[in-house]
């Protein structure tokens, strides 16, 4: 039996609950400061324990999820690590490049499991695309679009960029198994006293691609969506299909043969448009499953710690650019990129 302490009942804490406990061999304990989110979680999973202490929990489990709100999640996640527990964080692992570091310095240290909670990097659509990009079905890749709209929900402690884009950003870095060198961002206060609707440019340069990601908490469309262009195809992928989550565009432009200097698109291709068959299993039930396996020893982490740093510091790299209008460069720890790289 694995015993598994949940620590925060709100949106993505009770999802957890609910597919840990769908788990063979999974013992679950929810920890929510909150009394009515501790009636309502015993309510709904009566088999689960439930407590306000986290300290009670940390000694009788062998892992910890931290869905708290942002600024939680280094403290939270290195108290669960210090008492001797595995540790995945849901998205971003921490409010700063400097927890982050911590939690993996003290994961590492101990020999403990430090997961980031990049949901989409366990969806099998997002896996069809990175396939795509790697054998050259698209052939050079052009750009990657992605846009994360709704209407709400507004955090109290976070803006739009850290409460949306940390899924682009692992969507990008997954799909180029690379992370970004500079970054573009601008973003707007309107609703609220934080950004509620943001535009982000990641420069990479390994390979040369820019990945545009648009977020919003005020828009009256919600919209999960993700394309990647290339010189002989294009691939969208949209969350929010029943059916046909994948599609690839045979359509691009070109130059003819006998076009000027100036390289002006004369030639437009609109070929057909496929939807490859891609077997669904709910992402976060993969990435709680792998999580397990992780924990018993029997697999490798696919998004450790460094992956989330990886988020963390583009992240960062916005709010500078946006706070001081322009550019933000990043220089990542080589063991960061190379992290990346590899999963």
């Amino acid at each position: 039996m694995t015993r598994v302490a949940v620590v925060g009942y709100g949106y993505w804490g009770a999802k957890h609950v609910r597919v840990l406990s769908s788990i063979p061999g999974t013992e679950v304990t929810v920890v929510d400061l909150n009394r009515a989110r501790r009636v309502a979680a015993q309510a709904e999973f009566p088999a689960c324990r439930v407590t306000e202490s986290l300290d009670d929990a940390l000694g009788e489990v062998d892992a910890v999820v931290v869905a708290t709100p942002v600024r939680m999640h280094g403290p939270i996640g290195l108290r669960a690590l210090h008492a001797g527990a595995h540790v995945l964080v849901e998205k971003p692992l921490a409010a700063s490049s400097d927890e982050a570091e911590a939690l993996i310095a003290t994961a590492r240290k101990r020999g403990l499991v430090l997961m980031a909670g990049h949901t989409f990097e366990y969806h099998a659509a997002i896996w069809r695309m990175r396939e795509l990009i790697e054998s050259g079905g698209l052939g050079d890749i052009y750009y990657i679009d992605s846009a994360r709209l709704n209407l709400g929900l507004y955090q109290a402690d976070v803006n739009v960029v850290w409460d949306l884009a940390p899924h682009d950003i692992s969507i990008a870095n997954y799909l180029l198994r690379s992370t970004p060198r500079e970054v573009t961002a601008w973003g707007r206060a309107h609703a609220g006293r934080g950004i509620d609707v943001a535009y982000l440019q990641l420069q990479y340069r390994d390979p040369d691609v820019s990945a545009y990601v648009h977020v919003s908490w005020l828009d009256p469309s919600k919209v999960r969506r993700a394309t990647v262009a290339g010189s002989l195809k294009m691939a969208t992928f949209d969350d929010l299909a029943v059916e046909e989550r994948v599609r690839i565009h045979d359509k691009g432009v070109g130059v003819r043969g006998d076009g000027d200097e100036s390289g002006f698109p004369l030639i437009y291709r609109h070929g057909d448009t496929l939807a490859p068959h891609v077997p669904f299993d709910e992402p976060l039930a993969v990435e709680d499953r792998h999580f397990l396996d992780c924990v018993r020893g029997i697999a490798e982490c696919a998004t450790p710690g460094e992956s989330g740093l990886a988020v963390v510091r583009v992240l960062e790299a916005a709010d500078r650019s946006i706070r001081e209008g322009r550019t933000a460069l990043l220089d990542v720890p080589a063991t960061v990129a190379e992290q990346v790289a590899r999963v």
